[in-house]
């Protein structure tokens, strides 16, 4: 278990005279295929991708040991078995996924009900509030991740500390089967540690850029103000100086109504051409749609999302009067947007879809990042 030597004086304001929040990110590891693993014992210590195939299959899922090879979810399935041609392909089994995941949830609802749910998978836990009366929020977490091994045979990692943003970052550090603490005042001193490759949102592309311009760990991104952050990566701007300072004033919210589903993929390099668009779009289409079909939403909105070589962003979407009727029709309407915006005047680095304007969708009249309350309870890390 690995924790942070309290720093020196920090910007951190989820401190107040109420007391701090105590926020667990749980992740499960390699899910899906460790599901796989776990139901078919042959499996174990061997390379496991879920997924299609053949043709323009896509890699939903890959086990530790595919990972080694450098598979990675998203990843064409060609380019898998180039990487690592002894991988095991196994169709998803998204009921089955679903019925893991709901005895997860009903694990983290022992110990609290202010549970946000990001996927299958994951989910952040607000414990503030002891209601098990357990005195720690790091015990509670191993309780959390021992109870699920037991129940499911599966392995989770773990993220604790005081705010949303640190307690996802601390679940990916000692991945797999791992637990990472960071405790008040520590927040500082850990993210100015970090590459900003580890910064949520941050791709390989948006760390290149940041090379660039002098910036590789959290202390340079700091050092940047406001005014330079803003003139050089627009929108995002305010996320990365507050992430820099470790400033995460989001609250835990649970069963927060999904807003859309979608996904996008970064490039290794730009691409212009028509045949190459159209081909990397039907991946994707491949890749959200599976998605949709995880989370069982529908919507009546499609969203196209490119982003130049020079980083400025592309939009366009199209909606229906009524839900989108399958596969089908949602790969119609993603064909449409892209050919309406063919030639591109230049190349791009990133492509994206979104499912949106989804059925039950009510209006979160909160700002994600407007100062909450604190729960009164207060929980020893």
């Amino acid at each position: 278990m690995a924790t942070m030597e309290s720093s020196a004086a920090s910007i951190e304001p989820d401190r107040t005279a109420t007391g701090i929040r105590k926020i667990i990110h749980v992740d499960m590891d390699a899910f899906f295929a460790s599901v796989e693993q776990r139901d078919d014992p042959s499996l174990r210590g061997l390379p496991v991708a879920v997924g299609g195939s053949s043709g323009r299959g896509v890699v939903a899922a890959a086990s530790y040991e595919a990972r080694k090879f450098g598979v990675r979810s998203a990843m064409p399935s060609a380019r898998a078995v180039q990487l690592c041609p002894d991988l095991i392909f196994r169709k998803p089994r998204f009921d089955v996924y679903k019925g893991v995941s709901q005895q997860i949830r009903a694990v983290f609802l022992h110990f609290t009900p202010h549970v946000e749910p990001l996927s299958l998978d994951e989910a952040y836990l607000d414990v503030t509030d002891d209601v098990r009366g357990i005195g720690s929020a790091t015990r509670i977490a191993e309780l959390i991740r021992q109870r699920i091994r037991a129940e499911t045979g599966l392995t989770a990692s773990a993220g604790v500390s005081y705010n949303k943003f640190l307690a996802k970052i601390a679940s990916d550090q000692n991945k797999p089967d791992g637990l990472c603490v960071i405790r008040p005042g520590e927040g500082a001193a850990f993210v100015a540690s970090l590459p900003v490759r580890r910064f949520h949102g941050i791709g390989p592309r948006g760390a290149e850029k940041m090379a660039r311009l002098g910036i590789e760990t959290g202390a340079d991104l700091r050092v940047k103000d406001l005014a330079f952050l803003r003139a050089n990566f627009g929108s995002s701007a305010d996320y990365l100086y507050r992430a820099a300072r470790a400033i995460d004033l989001r609250q835990v919210k649970a069963d927060r109504p999904r807003k859309s589903v979608g996904g996008e993929r970064t490039f290794e390099r730009d691409i212009s051409a028509g045949a190459a668009l159209r081909e990397t779009l039907e991946r994707i289409i491949e890749i959200v749609w599976e998605r949709i079909e995880r989370s069982g939403a529908k919507g009546r909105s499609v969203t196209l999302k490119m982003k130049f070589n020079d980083f400025t962003p592309c939009t366009r979407a199209k909606s229906l009067p009524r839900p989108i009727v399958g596969k089908g029709e949602f790969a119609a309407l993603s064909r449409e947007l892209l050919d309406a915006q063919l030639p591109l005047p230049k190349p791009i680095r990133l492509m994206g879809l979104t499912l949106s304007a989804l059925e039950g969708e009510e209006p979160d009249e909160s700002d994600a990042h407007a100062a909450t309350p604190v729960l009164q309870a207060e929980l020893p890390f």
